[in-house]
């Protein structure tokens, strides 16, 4: 399935202005994009990963297009399925590569499919700055794929975060040590238990309920079940979209309500704070923004105005700021030589919409956000490695 457009599909008579204009004047560039519009991830690109790619080619376009060789270029832009299927995501990828000529191919949504397309960037030279991965071991990862970058940031810092956060309303008073954690069973969710287990355990803390579920699972009645039996003081899922939703539901009805409720992706999605109302307040979640920072906020506004939707509080900044790093590398650059790119990411930092992106050894080690958490309406980051604007962990009311 493949959309050729300059924008998003049902733009206001300006953006079909421009386009026509690019179309008759101007010359073009190809930008790829593959992700999920069905199967079980198709809920979390809807979300983060789609609206920012047209708001992107939107932007990129209303400028009068990208700088490439002294001329402006306008984006064309492409988009493949791959139906949350992996080996969807890679012929999608090379499809891209070898019939469709792309210039540009921007990453797919998620880790395990960043990590199964990532040998097809590789072998075509495409820079790929992901923005939907988190991986610890980069340095294995990039001594293999030079061309990847991790803008997300990594596991481990990622459950340390989560165990401070832990810790510090442990230390308040406002939980006790038991903690039921729970994982989606693909390359996410392994990677992080795996990693959640030291980190929590070091922290002092005792894992009294440990399970993981198939990605897709869609009754999640014995996974909540299970962990409400132990009599938790925490609640820690590594989950994606539907299981974010059904696992947050599923613990209303059965009672689950500790002292501390974490959920992975889409915890940070307004239709999370839509959905479940005023009971969000004070749940943990993955990730984060400085919700009251200047910068997010007229990104917000942005994003809301060119796609109709609202931006979650995490994942969409970053995906669009990884758009950003990737403009600014081809402009410096001045011409589609994806080794040069590649070279000029590596050794340059990039303003972007959610702050400084500078890649250490490829990764964005120095700062990114690590828990978030719904307070007064708003997803706001409480941990982080390196950034501005936290706001302090409250405590959550528990039955």
């Amino acid at each position: 399935m493949k959309r050729r457009t300059f924008g998003a599909i049902g733009l206001a008579a300006m953006l079909l202005a421009s386009t026509a204009f690019a179309e008759n004047h101007a010359p073009t560039l190809t930008v790829g994009a593959v992700a999920p519009k069905t199967g079980p991830l198709a809920g979390g690109a809807a979300v983060s990963y789609w609206p920012n790619v047209r708001l992107w080619i939107d932007d990129v376009n209303s400028r009068g297009g990208l700088m490439v060789d002294g001329t402006q270029h306008m984006l064309e832009l492409i988009e493949y399925d791959d139906q949350t299927n992996p080996g969807e995501t890679i012929k999608a990828v090379q499809r891209l590569a070898t019939q469709d000529e792309a210039d540009i191919i921007l990453p797919p949504y998620s880790t395990g499919l960043n990590l199964a397309a990532a040998p097809i960037f590789n072998r075509f030279g495409y820079p790929m700055i992901t923005a939907t991965a988190t991986v610890d071991d980069t340095k294995a990862l990039v001594s293999q794929f030079p061309n990847v970058f991790i803008s997300l940031g990594g596991a481990k810092p990622i459950t340390e975060g989560v165990a401070q956060v832990l810790s510090d309303l442990r230390d308040r008073g406002d939980i006790g040590n038991r903690v039921a954690m729970v994982n989606v069973a693909d390359a996410f969710g392994i990677e992080l238990s795996q990693n959640a287990r030291p980190a929590l355990e070091a922290a002092g803390f005792e894992i009294v309920y440990d399970t993981s579920y198939p990605l897709g699972t869609q009754d999640l009645s014995t996974v909540i079940k299970g962990a409400a039996g132990t009599n938790p003081d925490a609640f820690v899922a590594w989950s994606y979209p539907p299981d974010t939703f059904g696992l947050t539901e599923q613990a209303q009805i059965e009672g689950l309500n500790p002292g501390a409720f974490f959920t992975a992706v889409a915890t940070a999605f307004p239709s999370y704070q839509a959905r479940f109302g005023d009971s969000v307040d004070g749940v943990l979640g993955i990730g984060g923004v400085d919700a009251d920072g200047e910068a997010f906020q007229e990104y917000a506004a942005r994003h809301e105005d060119v796609t109709g939707e609202k931006p979650d509080f995490w994942a969409s900044a970053m995906v669009y700021s990884s758009f950003q790093a990737l403009e600014q590398a081809i402009e410096a650059v001045g011409t589609m030589d994806n080794e040069a790119i590649i070279q000029h990411i590596k050794d340059n930092s990039f303003d972007t919409v959610i702050g400084t992106l500078d890649f250490d050894e490829n990764n964005n080690n120095p700062a990114f956000w690590t828990v978030g958490q719904w307070q007064d309406g708003l997803f706001h980051g409480v941990a982080s490695t390196g950034r501005e604007g936290a706001a302090e962990v409250r405590a959550r009311d528990a039955n």
